[in-house]
């Protein structure tokens, strides 16, 4: 089979490898339309998580069902699946400790272009298929599909991180494709006011779209001084950090209310620490939390969050601003999200209907 690949740090290219094989709880999938994500351009391009050698990237796709293992129950060839970035091994101790996408050790739950080959080839393959699928809804477009694969449950992540509440001030850094969906969660989960911070015009339409009710640009000043201003000195409750760097942590603790929390679904992708500011910590003691995790797999989660797109609680087509029809256009979509143009949210390969 073909894939595309990360040949070592900054090369990328089409290789040939064989056909994965299937275990008795597993699948092998075939992709319907695949998804490039930020997280492809830092490990490809950063060497966020280290040197890798031909490993096949990509981590997000909807995908049809080509082979199942002897010991899957509830899926079979044909079936068209929902197939979440995070693919954890449900047996494992960290899974019943409620951690299962650190199962097997930290960040292990993410496998696709971490350890393992990624999506981004003619067949790829599933652990523990009955935990970690879920069947495609009736009438769903596998290119929206491909947003529930991660952007969704990452953004929404954010947003339980951060224990958003009824009636609460929420500000959320960085409205990408992940910080837009942090938007929409903080809003169905009854944000009063949501404070996005973001430049592209296409991405403040989006967020306004999805309950965003202010917006402030970096480039127009410290983050802390527009939101103190705009809270008349008074901060927000909660903080979604879904863009920025190691950087971004100091000015969210200033201007966030004791007893606030932060939830941090950002891929700090270069750096060597975060700096907390001291005093507006409350010298150590201001009850601010900082909460920072890699979001929930499994089948559950998936079904759950589907569920709101078929129920019209949730609508993805302002995800995906850019579709491209099959595999010879992959890389021009890699290369169109590392570049980021001003009309960018989300690039999807699509390479059946």
């Amino acid at each position: 089979m073909k894939g595309y690949a990360m040949l070592k740090i900054g090369e990328s290219g089409w290789i040939e490898k064989e056909r994965p094989k299937c275990g008795p709880m597993d699948a092998i999938l075939a992709p319907l339309a695949v998804a490039i994500c930020t997280s492809d351009v830092h490990t490809l391009w950063e060497g966020a998580i280290g040197e890798r050698h031909n490993m096949i990237l990509g981590h997000e796709c909807s995908a049809e069902v080509v082979e199942v293992g002897e010991c899957v129950k509830d899926f079979k060839p044909g079936d068209r699946v929902l197939v979440p970035a995070i693919t954890p091994d449900w047996n494992s101790l960290e899974a019943q400790a409620g951690y299962s996408m650190h199962s097997g050790g930290m960040l292990a739950g993410w496998k696709f272009s971490n350890f393992k080959d990624g999506v981004f080839s003619e067949y790829f393959h599933v652990n523990d298929a009955d935990g970690n699928l879920a069947k495609m809804p009736e009438g769903m477009d596998p290119v929206d599909a491909c947003i529930l694969s991660d952007m969704v449950p990452t953004g929404f992540h954010g947003v339980e991180l951060a224990d958003v509440q009824f009636g609460d001030s929420v500000l959320v850094v960085g409205i990408g494709p992940v910080g837009l969906m942090s938007v929409a969660g903080a809003a169905l989960r009854g944000a009063s006011r949501i404070i996005a911070v973001g430049t592209r015009p296409v991405c403040i339409e989006a967020a306004k779209g999805y309950g965003a009710t202010d917006f402030i640009s970096y480039k127009n000043g410290p983050i802390e001084e527009q939101v103190l201003a705009l809270t008349g000195g008074k901060g927000v409750d909660k903080a979604v950090i879904a863009g920025g760097s190691v950087e971004t942590f100091a000015p969210v603790v200033k201007c966030l209310k004791a007893g606030g929390k932060i939830g941090n679904v950002n891929y700090l992708g270069n750096g060597t620490s975060i700096e907390i500011p001291r005093i507006e910590w409350g010298v150590g003691m201001g009850h601010k939390q900082i909460n920072g995790g890699l979001m929930p797999g499994g089948r559950l989660r998936m079904e759950k969050l589907s569920s709101l797109v078929s129920a019209g609680k949730l609508d993805l087509h302002p995800e995906v601003t850019h579709v491209f029809d099959g595999w010879d256009y992959l890389e021009e979509a890699l290369f169109l999200m590392k570049d980021k143009p001003a009309d960018l949210i989300k690039p999807v390969v699509r390479i059946r209907k």
